[in-house]
């Protein structure tokens, strides 16, 4: 199950869990639409692979305990392990593989 992190590890913008601008990677790493798109040209600075929009989780349970209510998203917010000017440099050596071929 996701943890729907509340934050883009970029900008730091808030992500709440309804949030149609929430990207992720395949380890759930999370950044805002705007970021990817500006600043990491759909490589994500941590694994490298590419970002597809995070599921929104129902607010309400349509089945028995399924819902945000049942399973929160987490407080925790991540920040980036690695300074903007290396993710600049990492991102450029990257952007134009595609994000299956990478």
């Amino acid at each position: 199950m996701l943890a729907l992190r509340p934050n883009c590890e970029y900008c730091d913008k808030d992500l709440p869990p309804d949030s149609a601008e929430a990207r992720i990677c395949s380890y759930e790493c999370k950044f805002c639409a705007d970021c990817v798109e500006t600043h990491l040209h759909n490589v994500c600075p941590n694994c490298g692979g590419g970002f597809v929009a995070r599921p929104i989780r129902p607010a309400t349970a349509r089945r028995g305990g399924v819902s945000l209510e049942h399973q929160p998203a987490s407080a925790e917010q991540v920040r980036l392990s690695h300074d903007k000017k290396e993710i600049a440099a990492f991102v450029k050596t990257l952007k134009d593989i595609a994000p299956g071929e990478r």
